[in-house]
């Protein structure tokens, strides 16, 4: 059986429900393989409209339940934000089917995240 799920990890962030933590080990199983579009969240805990953006997030990942939601923190994860070329945060990505459908930079309200979604 699978045990990974179990696994509590000092050093990964727990984000609130429905938000995965996205790193460079996880990235094929939790965003290329998935039938939902996704919606990554690049961000740092420095950066100030973040963290004004995490709580919109964290609305959209326990309202929409056709999404799935996942957060990079671009000091934890130097590579995925290089893949992304994420140069300013927060920038959010929406992927489907493994391509890049749609991308925001910088702080957005609710209604633009989920106009992002459509």
């Amino acid at each position: 059986s699978d045990w990974s799920s179990d696994v509590c990890s000092s050093d990964l962030k727990v984000y609130a429900m429905g938000i995965t933590n996205l790193t460079k080990d996880n990235f094929e199983a939790e965003v290329l393989k998935c039938d939902k579009p996704v919606l990554i969240d690049f961000s740092a805990t420095w950066c100030g409209p973040c963290n004004m953006l995490a709580p919109i997030i964290d609305e959209v990942a326990a309202e929409q339940e056709d999404i799935k939601v996942c957060k990079v923190d671009i000091d934890d994860q130097i590579q995925l934000a290089q893949q992304f070329r994420v140069m300013s945060v927060p920038t959010l990505i929406v992927m489907k089917h493994g391509k890049v459908v749609n991308q925001s930079v910088g702080l957005i309200p609710k209604a633009k995240v989920l106009s992002l979604l459509k």
